[in-house]
């Protein structure tokens, strides 16, 4: 993956939530399972965004856990296309957590997310091209 910036993304995060109690482990870290859906979930938006129809999870690069997420932690995932094939996409996911009465942020996780568009036959269907303009669904 890339190296650690020491800011999140300029764009606006694709999902932005708080880390509860129900989300941890019995040391009260908060799950990596937790973690990983929530940014696939931000990766969805992005792929039906582009896709302009249900995208379906296919593959998830290897994630390494930077730093951990605790009970009230504010987490921004931001979420970006990065490359198109025929019926599939590819969206880098970052993972960002703030301490509830702080600015400080850090990178807690990042990955790469592989969709295949799919039609309401559940079969592939073509995706469009990589969009020329900036924003959520830029490379």
């Amino acid at each position: 993956m890339s190296e650690e910036p020491d800011r999140p993304p300029p764009q606006a995060p694709a999902i932005r939530v708080t880390a509860m109690p129900a989300d941890t482990n019995p040391y009260g870290d908060i799950f990596g399972g937790w973690l990983m859906s929530q940014m696939d979930l931000a990766s969805s938006s992005v792929a039906s965004r582009h896709s302009r129809g249900r995208a379906v999870t296919v593959a998830a690069d290897a994630m390494v856990f930077h730093k951990p997420v605790s009970v009230g932690d504010e987490v921004s995932v931001y979420a970006r296309l990065i490359g198109v094939g025929r019926t599939s996409m590819r969206v880098r996911s970052e993972a960002w957590r703030r301490a509830r009465n702080d600015e400080t942020t850090e990178k807690v996780t990042e990955a790469v997310f592989t969709f295949v568009a799919i039609g309401e036959d559940r079969q592939k269907r073509s995706v469009p091209p990589m969009p020329e303009t900036p924003g959520n669904i830029d490379p």
